[in-house]
């Protein structure tokens, strides 16, 4: 029995040496690469959504202030508070950014948020009283600022899923994604037309001295 035990630690003494030596050549070859590069891509992606959530928070604002000015303009209006209530109804979490098709919904969404907020501010181009409205261009200013902050973060994310995805395919990272990470997908990119992704211009005719 004494025996037994003496020789328990020596039996083990070389998984332990093994152990020394493999983790840190799994941290010094990359074995974290592929989470990093995953949880960064994650991270970009809720700071999209923020930017997203910020631009759709200022709306009801921006839509209550026009209808003082122009109230007759209900088409346009409507139009701008149903594309919210699009928008805000298709959510992608950044756990199922794996899934092309529902960001696809997602950025439909969004541009179709753009584009009727294009049309309600190209109606109030029409209105010079409404564009000195005080309250008027500070919606302008945050609004122009958020669509900023929206290409910026969408910018960041794709470069995010750019650098996670090739984690996946090449060497050495592919390795890892071959023995230890294979349950991770590649994660899905935004694949609308640059074009109806373009922020609206909200200049209100403000910069030109009305």
């Amino acid at each position: 029995m004494f025996a037994q035990r003496l020789a328990f630690p020596f039996r083990s003494l070389p998984a332990v040496l093994m152990m020394a030596i493999v983790l840190p050549l799994l941290g010094g070859c990359g074995y974290n690469t592929i989470p990093t590069a995953e949880e960064n891509a994650k991270a970009a992606w809720s700071e999209v959504l923020n930017q997203y959530q910020r631009r759709s928070d200022l709306i009801p604002n921006l839509v209550e202030t026009v209808k003082g000015y122009a109230a007759h303009e209900k088409d346009t209006l409507d139009a701008v508070v149903e594309a919210r209530a699009k928008a805000t109804q298709i959510t992608v979490t950044p756990e199922t950014l794996k899934d092309p098709e529902a960001l696809k919904k997602f950025q439909d969404a969004q541009a179709g948020l753009t584009s009727a907020l294009s049309r309600l501010i190209a109606v109030s181009e029409a209105y010079p009283d409404l564009k000195a409205n005080q309250n008027f261009l500070a919606l302008q200013a945050q609004l122009e600022g958020t669509e900023n902050r929206i290409a910026v973060a969408r910018r960041d994310y794709i470069l995010a899923v750019k650098d996670y995805n090739l984690t996946l395919r090449t060497f050495p990272s592919v390795l890892w994604a071959t023995f230890w990470f294979r349950s991770n997908e590649p994660f899905a990119n935004f694949t609308v037309e640059e074009d109806k992704m373009q922020p609206p211009k909200v200049d209100f005719g403000t910069k030109q001295g009305g």
